[in-house]
C-alpha cells in the first residue's frame, strides 16, 4: 500500500470513529430517564386521526413551568412552519364561553379547518392542537397591504385548503405562515379576564419564546384585520404590557 493510500485509509477510519462517537452521545441525550415524561419535553401523540409521532422540535424549552394538554388534529394543519419563518404571536379571544376541549371538538365538528395552535382556559389550563412547527389557519385574510405592512408573505407552503374567496379591501393572506395563535377563552363585554388565564399566557408566551430562541412581536387579531372583535376592550390594558412587557402585568 502506498503511503498516500495509507493516510487516506487512517483519515477514513478516524471519520468513522468520529461519527459512531456522536451518534452514542446523541443516543444518551435523548434517552434520559424522565424526558418523554416531561410536559413541555418532546410529545408523542398517537390519536384515531393522526397516527403518527408529532415532535416539538428541535428547540424544545425544559427551562419554563408549564403543563400543555396536547390534542393535535390532522385537519387543523395546512402545512409547515420552519422556526425562520415566525414573526408574530397572534391573540385572540374565542367569543364563545366554553372549554378549550370543547371548542377544539366543535372546530373539528364544523369541518372548516380552522384553528389556533394554543387555547388559553379561564382556570389557566392549556390546551394545544396544532404543533409550533405547523400552519394553523387562525387569521385568514387581512386588510389589503398588511402583507406588506408586516413583512409577511403569500406562498406556497399553506395548503389553503378550506379558505374562502376575499372581499374588496381584505385581501392580504401571508400571517397564518408566520405565526402562531393563541386563543383566550373570553367573550367581550361579558367581565375581565381572570388572573389565573393570564398568568398561564404568561407563561406560555415565555415557552414560546424560548422554543424558537427569540421574541415574536405579540399582536392581536384586529391588528390584521380592521373591525374584527378580538382581542377586547377589557384586554386593552394588558395587551399593552404584553407588548412592553411580555407579561400582563409591569410588575
Amino acid at each position: 500500500m502506498s503511503r498516500h493510500n495509507f493516510r487516506k485509509t487512517i483519515l477514513i477510519v478516524v471519520e468513522i470513529a468520529l461519527l459512531l462517537l456522536l451518534s452514542f452521545f446523541l443516543c444518551l441525550h435523548f434517552q434520559k430517564p424522565g424526558r418523554e415524561n416531561n410536559a413541555v419535553a418532546v410529545s408523542r401523540i398517537i390519536t384515531d386521526s393522526m397516527d403518527e409521532i408529532v415532535p416539538d422540535f428541535p428547540l424544545v424549552p425544559e427551562t419554563v413551568d408549564i403543563e400543555i394538554t396536547k390534542d393535535f388534529r390532522e385537519e387543523f394543519i395546512h402545512g409547515d412552519k420552519d422556526r425562520k419563518y415566525q414573526k408574530y404571536i397572534v391573540l385572540h379571544d374565542t367569543e364563545v364561553d366554553s372549554s378549550a376541549q370543547s371548542i377544539i371538538d366543535m372546530w373539528d365538528k364544523n369541518e372548516n379547518k380552522v384553528a389556533t395552535h394554543y387555547i388559553v382556559n379561564k382556570d389557566g389550563s392549556i390546551y394545544q392542537c396544532v404543533p409550533l412547527s405547523k400552519i394553523a389557519h387562525h387569521v385568514g385574510y387581512g386588510n389589503t397591504g398588511n402583507n406588506e405592512k408586516y413583512g409577511v408573505q403569500d406562498e406556497s407552503r399553506d395548503d389553503k385548503i378550506g379558505t374562502g374567496e376575499p372581499n374588496e379591501g381584505v385581501t392580504d393572506y401571508g400571517m397564518n405562515s408566520y405565526s402562531i395563535g393563541i386563543e383566550m377563552v373570553h367573550v367581550g363585554g361579558e367581565g375581565d379576564y381572570p388572573e389565573p388565564q393570564l398568568e398561564a399566557l404568561d407563561k406560555l408566551i415565555e415557552y414560546i419564546d424560548e422554543y424558537y430562541g427569540f421574541e415574536s412581536e405579540i399582536i392581536d387579531h384586529k391588528a390584521w384585520r380592521r373591525g374584527n372583535s378580538d382581542t377586547s376592550p377589557e384586554f386593552e390594558k394588558y395587551f399593552n404590557n404584553y407588548k412592553k412587557y411580555r407579561r400582563h402585568s409591569n410588575n
